[in-house]
C-alpha cells in the first residue's frame, strides 16, 4: 500500500482539515501542482482555485475552494494557510456572481500598474470557478 500524505487546511480562524491523503492537488500560482507523500520541499503561493484531496482516509475524493494563500511542503506533509476556504458543495452561484461583479468594479475603478494587474488575475481565476459552479 501507497504511503499517505498528512494534509493540513488552516484558515485565519481555525484549522479546517487535517488527514491523510493519497495526493491533494493545489492550485499554485505558476499552475496547479500535485503532492505526494515525499515530495521535494517547497513553498507556493495558492491562487483562487479548487484542492483536490485524492483518496482521503475515508477513501473519497474532497474538493475545497480556496481564495489565496500559501502553501508549504516539508517531510511532514502539506499545510495550506488559505485566505478562505470552503467544501467546494457549499459554493453558491449567485454568491460567486456577486463577487465577480465587486471585483470587476474594483478592476474597473483601479488605475494602470500592479494592482489593476493583480485584480485582472484574481478576476479571471474567479470566473474560472464559477465555470465549475452550476
Amino acid at each position: 500500500m501507497a504511503e499517505k500524505l498528512h494534509f493540513d487546511l488552516v484558515s485565519p480562524e481555525k484549522l479546517l482539515y487535517s488527514a491523510s491523503a493519497d495526493m491533494v492537488v493545489v492550485p499554485g500560482s505558476e499552475g496547479d501542482f500535485g503532492v505526494l507523500a515525499g515530495h521535494a520541499p517547497l513553498i507556493s503561493i495558492v491562487r483562487t482555485g479548487i484542492i483536490d484531496v485524492k483518496g482521503s482516509e475515508d477513501g473519497a475524493d474532497l474538493r475545497i475552494f480556496v481564495r489565496g494563500g500559501l502553501a508549504e511542503v516539508t517531510p511532514a506533509g502539506l499545510t495550506v494557510l488559505a485566505e478562505e476556504a470552503m467544501p467546494f458543495e457549499d459554493l453558491k452561484a449567485a454568491d460567486l456572481d456577486a463577487r465577480l461583479r465587486d471585483l470587476e468594479e474594483d478592476f474597473a475603478d483601479a488605475a494602470e500598474g500592479r494592482t489593476k494587474r493583480h485584480l485582472g488575475e484574481a478576476l479571471d481565476q474567479l470566473r474560472q470557478v464559477r465555470a465549475l459552479v452550476a
